[in-house]
């Protein structure tokens, strides 16, 4: 006879387990930073639940994705630009460096016009004053890094609690339909303008910095741990990354789903002003407040995920490092600078989405590379169904950015 475990036998488990989740919790708030909040929107206000099916196609790519970058950085104890450097010629490392240098500037240039967004709705802020604080709080969560890694998890889990209630609030007063929520499970376009909405809420989700991010984070925590205790590792990460990119999935479904029963089919919302204004005539001037918050928490967050991410990428292609004060500026004055010309500030996420989603390929292609070779991941390669699918995967993006790019310069 089998006896079950005793509580007091089964809380030492658990306080063995919690302490290694978190990486995903931190890159989870690039899945639903400030560019998803315009893409989203435009989406459900434009066309319905149309494109439903893409945030869930790729939240379900941004699960494996996430995943085999953690598997990476655990099984090597470096990071995917790290690895870049090793086993690449130099001229491709340099090429890859200055794209993601690129793609740290476009992440930066979502960040900081969604808080200084939010900063408007909720205090009647400049836009520029606006982005100046975000950048500045950023950078104040940035230094909780000094503390360890834990202040600085709690801290972007605490906002991603933040952006969660306003969307659950917002979800539960909005009246959604069901059957056109789950017709919009099925994939199909409306024209060429959908595709290349389609393409911006891909680059707002599958997001080329949280790759590099998440395998750097668990190489840093767990780069000492003996080859015994990797197994277990590895099979807490899937538990990260499935819980945190769960959450992430259905908070950019709420929203698109939100703006599809608000707007959608009548209302002309294509801005996040615009949103939030809507909303507050329409659910109560409590949901606009929630919204503006979550907007708010996202960007803070989102941007300092953000330039920890754009480090990683000098320190990995380059093993060289900047301060960090230095690299905050580099990242958020060509931010400032859409800001203070007064360009369309959701024109302007969108756009930026739209560059993330060209980052994708320089990413993914080296995880899916590495992930499948033995003498770089040791017993921890990819089985084949695995390489298999990561390379359906980096098919299936790289084909949508063809034909973007075949759009944009028609």
């Amino acid at each position: 006879m089998h006896r079950r475990p005793r509580a007091s036998q089964r809380r030492p488990q658990a306080r063995r387990t919690l302490p290694l989740l978190g990486p995903a919790f931190v890159t989870a708030i690039a899945y639903v930073d400030p560019g998803n909040f315009a893409t989203n929107i435009t989406a459900g206000s434009v066309y319905g639940y149309l494109l439903v099916w893409v945030v869930v196609a790729s939240n379900l790519m941004a699960m494996l994705i996430q995943y085999l970058s953690a598997k990476a950085g655990i099984a090597t104890g470096e990071s995917l630009p790290a690895l870049c450097r090793r086993h690449f010629p130099r001229p491709v490392t340099r090429g890859l460096w200055l794209q993601g240098e690129l793609v740290a500037i476009a992440t930066d240039v979502a960040e900081v016009i969604g808080g200084a967004i939010a900063l408007s709705l909720l205090f009647d802020l400049p836009l520029l004053l606006g982005g100046v604080i975000t950048s500045v709080v950023a950078f104040g969560l940035l230094t909780l890094q000094g503390r360890g890694h834990r202040p600085f998890e709690i801290a972007i889990t605490g906002l991603l609690a933040v952006i969660l209630l306003g969307f659950a609030v917002a979800v539960l007063r909005s009246g959604f339909d069901p059957p056109a929520l789950m017709s919009g499970t099925v994939p199909r376009f409306e024209g060429a303008d959908s595709v290349l909405l389609a393409a911006g809420m891909l680059g707002a989700t599958v997001m080329p910095h949280a790759i590099y991010l998440h395998g750097a984070l668990t190489a840093q925590r767990y780069q000492s741990v003996r080859d015994g205790d990797r197994t277990r590792l590895l099979a807490s990460q899937r538990v990260d990354v499935v819980t945190a990119m769960t959450v992430a999935g259905l908070m950019n479904l709420s929203l698109l789903v939100v703006a599809a029963a608000v707007f959608g089919g009548g209302t002309d919302v294509d801005t996040i002003e615009g949103a939030h204004a809507a909303l507050g005539t329409t659910l109560g001037r409590d949901v606009a407040l929630l919204f503006a918050l979550a907007l708010l928490a996202s960007g803070f967050a989102a941007s300092s995920v953000g330039t920890l991410s754009g480090q990683i990428v000098m320190e990995g292609y380059l093993r060289r490092q900047i301060p960090l004060a230095a690299r905050r500026l580099v990242t958020i004055l060509p931010a400032l600078v859409v800001l203070a010309v007064g360009m369309d500030p959701t024109r302007a996420l969108v756009l930026s989405q739209v560059v993330l989603s060209f980052g994708i390929p320089f990413a993914l292609i080296p995880l899916a590379l590495f992930t499948q070779r033995r003498d770089v991941m040791g017993v921890w390669v990819n089985r084949r169904s695995t390489s298999l699918l990561a390379w359906l995967v980096v098919g299936v993006i790289v084909a949508l950015n063809a034909v973007l790019l075949g759009l944009t310069l028609r």
